[in-house]
């Protein structure tokens, strides 16, 4: 299991594409979102700190997303089939994919983490920085899941294309770019429910001292089970044709 764990990390961190849209990306839109129209003074500190949590979420987020690619990828290739003649079981399968997409958001989150601190002048205490870590990297499950249920439902290059859509409207959404209290009343309503949003409200309680609050667990618990069961619901239609 963990071999099998060590070689998809592998294939993913040498992955030319992981690396620049997964982390460059990230960090590029960091730093022009808090350098365009900042005048001499710099962007406020409150907008930097906001900023940061916002494209760390994003980065995360596409990089739990993108697992899937990954997977339909190997469908194509048969690599799962021949998954199916080694010890591993299907369960473990699974949860290696998964356990990839958790590993490969680290890199992703600790990037834009490490510019905002480097760069931007962002200070927070050690214990803040720790908890957004850990928070932002535990925050991804649900779209790990929406990820592995799209890399076992679609075709290699629908996958592609789905998880690129999910990322960017989840992102605009769910005020990952810009803040949701910018957007008219009725789609930050709408953002608060999303999963993106509450995702980022994890990092955001912890920079503010805080918790997160009881409504943004519950909010993510909920998506968590819903992306779960169609993951599983995915894996199970694709067992029957690989």
């Amino acid at each position: 299991m963990l071999d099998y764990l060590r070689l998809e990390v592998r294939r993913t961190l040498r992955d030319k594409s992981f690396v620049i849209f997964g982390i460059g990306m990230p960090v590029l839109m960091y730093l022009l979102f808090t350098t365009l129209g900042a005048g001499s003074g710099g962007a406020p500190m409150e907008w930097r700190v906001s900023a940061m949590v916002g494209l760390a979420a994003y980065a995360g987020l596409g990089a739990a997303i993108g697992v899937g690619n990954g997977l339909a990828e190997d469908r194509s290739l048969g690599w799962l089939r021949q998954l199916r003649i080694t010890p591993l079981g299907p369960v473990q399968v699974v949860v290696g994919r998964g356990l990839t997409g958790t590993v490969t958001v680290l890199p992703a989150v600790g990037a834009v983490l490490l510019v905002g601190a480097l760069v931007n002048g962002v200070r927070l205490a050690a214990w803040q920085w720790a908890a957004l870590v850990v928070l932002l990297w535990l925050g991804t499950a649900p779209f790990t899941l929406l990820g592995l249920g799209n890399g076992y439902r679609l075709s290699s290059q629908t996958t592609g294309l789905v998880n690129t859509g999910c990322l960017l409207l989840l992102s605009v959404v769910g005020g990952l770019w810009f803040p949701a209290d910018a957007f008219p009343g009725w789609l930050r309503a709408l953002s608060s429910w999303t999963p993106a949003n509450r995702f980022a409200d994890l990092g955001l309680s912890v920079t503010r001292g805080g918790a997160p609050g009881l409504t943004t667990v519950a909010v993510l618990a909920a998506w968590l089970a819903v992306f779960g069961g169609y993951a599983v619901y995915a894996y199970r239609r694709a067992a029957r044709s690989v």
